[in-house]
């Protein structure tokens, strides 16, 4: 209680006594809420498909550099992105079949190459850098090399990658498919059929064969794939979910440190959707595992579980006991807001709203959650180009998403900024306010990550 009677030696003793109360009582609420927060993961559906305010103005036209090149986009580029001569079609339908993708059916290739590569050039939502024809022939070029020189890789896959070089790029980007493309075919081959093996191993047991906490864990991912993904139907599907159970509980078993920790099953699904638009063409909703033979499925899941390894290799304290790398995350989060936002960060601190109280899930399932799902691999082509520097990357991606929405949070209060972050309108976004998230990102991360001293307020 507060000492009322004005004397010196009562106010020191009140001072002592409330910062170590204060101490204790926000230990004790930030251990709260985490709990809230990684129980808010379970079930939950992708608020950023439920609008519950009016849309902003739609966002200017901006374009996306790459951080590992000074060049910027121009005008001949904006002129070049929507079309390209018959001559410069040819070269690239051709040398995509013959040398770029490597890891399925020469003939596959070839016509997954030739159909889509006008409606990939055409394609104004995917962004002008995305489709430059200059662009195309230079990842083409890359790809046909003997060794792929990764880096140069990145920094073309920054701006995006076109969906039908999307399976090969994310591949080597990952480090899951060597640069060596004499290799390439032989070590695939190896890593898929050292996937099967493991889930003989671990998964296609019977329960008496596993510990309690093996069939509890088994019980969750059981229950969490049915929740992945809830309004793509294609996820329903009951070999879609058994492919997803396979690798998350094969992962967890070969990673006891973690164990399957739940939103590591949405990190999954941009993996599956590219591999399996090796074969399946369209629109994900019209896919139909008919058309898809039976031992292609098994590599397209091999795939899946060894660049989703390769990826929470970059991440591993994301997910091992209290998440302390998230944790971490978040708190930079706050700081870089702060400095770039002070009137935001200071009505958000005012209205009592913890950071960890949206952001822990941004950082969990890697905005998978928040954004609509034909997005994601166009998010993913920078988290990917970004290797083992996403991390610290997805600060600043973060926060400018977050301020995306500035002047709407500064006339909210607690409770209802509570529920617009859970519930971001973005159902109607469109490759353009991501490419805008992205560019504002780079500029700040440009900014402040070589120069931390000046994040301090």
């Amino acid at each position: 209680m507060r000492n009322l009677s004005g004397g010196e030696e009562d106010r020191n003793k009140e001072t002592s006594s409330s910062s170590s109360s204060s101490s204790s009582n926000f230990d004790s609420r930030f251990s709260l809420t985490l709990r809230n927060i990684q129980g808010l993961l379970k079930g939950r559906s992708f608020p950023g498909k439920v609008s519950i305010t009016r849309h902003s103005d739609p966002l200017e036209p901006s374009f996306l550099p790459s951080p590992r090149s000074d060049r910027r986009f121009s005008d001949s580029d904006v002129r070049n992105s929507g079309h390209t001569d018959s001559l410069t079609e040819d070269k690239i339908q051709n040398s995509v079949g013959l040398n770029a993708i490597s890891s399925v059916d020469q003939s596959n290739s070839l016509s997954a190459g030739s159909k889509n590569i006008t409606i990939q050039i055409q394609n104004t939502n995917m962004g002008a850098r995305a489709t430059d024809s200059a662009r195309l022939m230079k990842f083409t070029k890359e790809l046909s090399e003997p060794t792929i020189v990764i880096e140069k890789i990145r920094e073309l896959a920054w701006s995006g990658v076109p969906s039908y070089l999307r399976p090969t790029v994310w591949r080597i980007l990952v480090g899951y498919a060597p640069s060596n493309s004499d290799r390439r075919e032989a070590v695939l081959r190896r890593k898929r059929l050292e996937y099967l093996d493991c889930v003989a191993l671990h998964y296609d047991i019977p329960d008496t064969e596993r510990t309690e906490e093996e069939i509890t864990m088994l019980r969750q991912i059981a229950l969490d794939c049915p929740r992945t993904v809830p309004d793509v139907s294609f996820f329903q599907r009951e070999e879609v979910q058994k492919s997803l159970e396979r690798i998350l509980y094969t992962w967890a078993i070969r990673h006891p440190a973690s164990g399957y920790v739940q939103g590591i099953n949405d990190l999954a699904t941009p993996f599956l959707v590219v591999f399996l638009s090796e074969y399946l063409e369209g629109n994900v909703e019209t896919w139909s595992m008919a058309d898809l033979p039976p031992e292609k499925m098994l590599d397209i899941e091999a795939d899946c579980y060894w660049c989703l390894t390769k990826l929470l290799d970059g991440m591993q304290d994301h997910y091992t006991f209290a998440q302390p790398g998230i944790q971490r995350l978040v708190f930079k989060l706050k700081e870089l807001v702060g400095r770039i936002d002070e009137p935001c960060s200071k009505h958000m601190e005012d209205q009592g709203l913890e950071f960890l109280q949206f952001a822990f899930r941004w950082f969990n399932c890697l905005l998978i959650r928040e954004i609509p799902f034909d997005l994601v691999t166009r998010l993913w082509d920078t988290y990917l180009a970004e290797g083992v520097a996403l991390p610290d990357f997805l600060v600043y991606i973060y926060a400018s998403f977050l301020l995306t929405w500035s002047e709407t949070l500064q006339k909210l209060d607690f409770q209802e900024m509570v529920m617009f972050l859970q519930h971001l309108p973005t159902h109607n976004w469109i490759h353009l306010q991501l490419e805008t998230v992205l560019s504002q990102a780079y500029m700040w991360y440009t900014m402040f990550n070589d120069s931390p001293r000046h994040l301090a307020c």
